[in-house]
Protein backbone atom coordinates (compact mmCIF):
# COMPACT_ATOMS: atom_id res chain seq x y z
CA UNK A 1 0.00 0.00 0.00
CA UNK A 2 1.46 3.67 -1.06
CA UNK A 3 1.60 6.22 1.37
CA UNK A 4 0.23 9.47 0.75
CA UNK A 5 1.04 12.69 2.04
CA UNK A 6 -0.24 16.23 1.96
CA UNK A 7 2.63 18.91 2.58
CA UNK A 8 2.23 23.01 1.59
CA UNK A 9 3.47 26.13 2.81
CA UNK A 10 0.58 27.92 5.43
CA UNK A 11 0.39 31.19 7.14
CA UNK A 12 0.64 31.11 11.04
CA UNK A 13 -3.28 31.74 10.44
CA UNK A 14 -3.30 28.54 8.43
CA UNK A 15 -3.76 29.46 4.87
CA UNK A 16 -2.16 28.06 2.03
CA UNK A 17 -2.85 30.76 -0.63
CA UNK A 18 -4.52 34.50 0.08
CA UNK A 19 -7.63 36.01 -1.39
CA UNK A 20 -7.30 36.00 -5.15
CA UNK A 21 -5.00 32.55 -4.90
CA UNK A 22 -2.01 35.02 -3.96
CA UNK A 23 1.01 33.24 -2.56
CA UNK A 24 3.88 36.03 -2.54
CA UNK A 25 2.99 35.98 1.40
CA UNK A 26 5.63 33.01 2.25
CA UNK A 27 9.25 33.40 3.28
CA UNK A 28 11.95 31.94 0.93
CA UNK A 29 15.19 30.58 1.30
CA UNK A 30 17.90 28.35 -0.40
CA UNK A 31 16.93 26.19 2.98
CA UNK A 32 13.34 25.41 2.08
CA UNK A 33 13.40 25.94 -1.74
CA UNK A 34 16.06 23.01 -1.26
CA UNK A 35 13.51 21.05 1.43
CA UNK A 36 10.73 21.59 -1.24
CA UNK A 37 13.21 19.96 -3.98
CA UNK A 38 14.17 16.77 -2.13
CA UNK A 39 10.54 16.24 -1.86
CA UNK A 40 9.35 16.38 -5.15
CA UNK A 41 12.83 14.30 -5.66
CA UNK A 42 11.44 11.23 -3.53
CA UNK A 43 7.84 11.76 -4.69
CA UNK A 44 6.89 8.57 -6.71
CA UNK A 45 3.46 9.67 -7.87
CA UNK A 46 2.13 13.84 -7.22
CA UNK A 47 -1.53 14.10 -6.99
CA UNK A 48 -2.33 17.75 -8.25
CA UNK A 49 -5.65 19.72 -8.16
CA UNK A 50 -6.40 21.88 -11.07
CA UNK A 51 -5.54 25.05 -10.15
CA UNK A 52 -2.53 23.81 -8.44
CA UNK A 53 -1.43 22.13 -11.38
CA UNK A 54 -1.96 25.33 -14.05
CA UNK A 55 0.13 27.26 -11.73
CA UNK A 56 2.91 25.15 -11.42
CA UNK A 57 2.95 23.91 -15.11
CA UNK A 58 2.68 27.82 -16.17
CA UNK A 59 6.09 27.97 -14.61
CA UNK A 60 8.12 24.71 -13.79
CA UNK A 61 8.46 22.61 -17.36
CA UNK A 62 10.89 25.62 -18.51
CA UNK A 63 11.93 26.99 -15.13
CA UNK A 64 15.49 25.64 -15.89
CA UNK A 65 15.67 27.80 -19.33
CA UNK A 66 15.34 30.91 -18.05
CA UNK A 67 17.50 33.49 -18.26
CA UNK A 68 19.27 33.52 -14.32
CA UNK A 69 17.76 30.58 -13.34
CA UNK A 70 20.23 28.91 -10.25
CA UNK A 71 21.34 25.56 -9.83
CA UNK A 72 19.00 24.61 -7.75
CA UNK A 73 15.74 25.89 -9.76
CA UNK A 74 17.24 24.15 -12.74
CA UNK A 75 17.18 20.62 -10.58
CA UNK A 76 13.74 21.54 -9.41
CA UNK A 77 12.57 21.94 -12.45
CA UNK A 78 14.19 18.61 -13.89
CA UNK A 79 12.74 17.06 -10.78
CA UNK A 80 9.25 18.37 -11.25
CA UNK A 81 9.11 17.95 -14.82
CA UNK A 82 10.52 13.75 -14.18
CA UNK A 83 8.13 13.54 -11.54
CA UNK A 84 4.92 11.21 -12.35
CA UNK A 85 1.81 13.26 -11.87
CA UNK A 86 -2.21 13.00 -12.20
CA UNK A 87 -4.16 15.77 -12.28
CA UNK A 88 -8.17 15.84 -10.97
CA UNK A 89 -10.41 18.11 -12.77
CA UNK A 90 -13.64 17.98 -14.37
CA UNK A 91 -13.04 21.09 -16.61
CA UNK A 92 -9.92 20.82 -18.11
CA UNK A 93 -9.74 18.63 -21.16
CA UNK A 94 -6.27 17.54 -21.40
CA UNK A 95 -3.02 17.71 -19.56
CA UNK A 96 1.03 17.71 -20.81
CA UNK A 97 4.52 16.83 -19.87
CA UNK A 98 4.66 13.44 -17.63
CA UNK A 99 0.89 13.90 -16.22
CA UNK A 100 -2.62 12.03 -16.74
CA UNK A 101 -5.44 13.31 -16.33
CA UNK A 102 -8.66 12.00 -14.02
CA UNK A 103 -12.00 13.96 -14.78
CA UNK A 104 -14.04 11.24 -12.44
CA UNK A 105 -14.32 10.24 -8.83
CA UNK A 106 -11.38 11.53 -7.06
CA UNK A 107 -11.73 9.82 -4.06
CA UNK A 108 -12.40 6.56 -5.70
CA UNK A 109 -8.92 7.22 -7.85
CA UNK A 110 -7.25 7.82 -4.80
CA UNK A 111 -8.30 5.57 -2.94
CA UNK A 112 -7.29 2.91 -6.01
CA UNK A 113 -3.68 4.56 -6.13
CA UNK A 114 -3.32 4.03 -2.30
CA UNK A 115 -4.39 0.60 -2.87
CA UNK A 116 -1.19 -0.80 -5.58
CA UNK A 117 2.32 -1.23 -4.30
CA UNK A 118 4.66 1.71 -5.51
CA UNK A 119 6.60 4.80 -3.98
CA UNK A 120 5.08 7.54 -1.78
CA UNK A 121 2.50 9.67 -3.05
CA UNK A 122 1.95 13.00 -2.51
CA UNK A 123 -1.36 15.36 -2.68
CA UNK A 124 -1.06 19.11 -3.76
CA UNK A 125 -3.40 21.53 -3.66
CA UNK A 126 -5.92 22.18 -0.68
CA UNK A 127 -8.76 21.43 -2.74
CA UNK A 128 -8.22 18.13 -3.91
CA UNK A 129 -6.18 16.86 0.16
CA UNK A 130 -9.60 18.22 1.56
CA UNK A 131 -11.18 15.67 -0.30
CA UNK A 132 -8.71 13.26 0.75
CA UNK A 133 -8.97 14.14 4.37
CA UNK A 134 -12.65 13.92 4.76
CA UNK A 135 -11.82 10.10 3.55
CA UNK A 136 -9.39 9.33 6.01
CA UNK A 137 -6.98 8.72 3.02
CA UNK A 138 -4.04 11.30 4.27
CA UNK A 139 -0.91 8.89 5.89
CA UNK A 140 1.00 12.19 7.17
CA UNK A 141 0.93 15.83 7.08
CA UNK A 142 4.02 18.03 6.70
CA UNK A 143 3.14 21.89 7.71
CA UNK A 144 5.33 24.26 6.79
CA UNK A 145 4.54 27.43 8.67
CA UNK A 146 5.59 30.77 7.91
CA UNK A 147 5.31 33.45 10.42
CA UNK A 148 2.69 35.21 8.72
CA UNK A 149 -0.88 35.98 9.34
CA UNK A 150 -3.02 36.91 6.45
CA UNK A 151 -6.62 36.96 7.45
CA UNK A 152 -8.15 35.09 4.76
CA UNK A 153 -8.08 32.64 1.94
CA UNK A 154 -7.86 28.98 1.37
CA UNK A 155 -7.11 26.86 4.29
CA UNK A 156 -5.02 23.89 4.85
CA UNK A 157 -6.99 22.07 6.90
CA UNK A 158 -10.89 21.10 5.50
CA UNK A 159 -13.56 20.31 7.84
CA UNK A 160 -13.61 16.59 8.83
CA UNK A 161 -16.58 14.84 10.06
CA UNK A 162 -14.39 12.84 12.75
CA UNK A 163 -11.30 13.82 14.65
CA UNK A 164 -7.89 12.25 13.05
CA UNK A 165 -5.67 11.86 15.79
CA UNK A 166 -1.89 12.20 14.61
CA UNK A 167 1.42 11.62 15.95
CA UNK A 168 4.53 14.00 15.98
CA UNK A 169 7.43 12.80 13.84
CA UNK A 170 9.61 15.23 12.92
CA UNK A 171 10.23 18.90 13.63
CA UNK A 172 12.25 21.85 12.06
CA UNK A 173 13.34 25.23 12.26
CA UNK A 174 14.16 27.08 8.52
CA UNK A 175 16.01 30.89 8.55
CA UNK A 176 13.55 33.59 8.59
CA UNK A 177 11.61 31.81 11.02
CA UNK A 178 9.55 29.19 9.20
CA UNK A 179 8.81 25.63 11.00
CA UNK A 180 8.38 22.60 9.87
CA UNK A 181 6.07 20.02 11.90
CA UNK A 182 5.17 16.45 10.08
CA UNK A 183 2.25 14.41 11.52
CA UNK A 184 1.54 10.73 10.80
CA UNK A 185 -1.68 9.37 10.83
CA UNK A 186 -2.79 7.29 13.75
CA UNK A 187 -4.41 4.62 12.66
Amino acid sequence: MRKLTFGMNLSLDGYVAAPGDDLSWGTSGDELFGFWSDRVGSTGLALYGRRLWEGMNAHWPTADQQPGATPAHIEYSRRWRDMPKVVFSSTIEAVDGNARLVTGDAVAEITRLKAEDGPPMDIAGATLAGAAMRAGLIDEYTVVTHPVLIGSGTPFFAPVDNWVNLNLVETRTFPGGVLLARYETRR
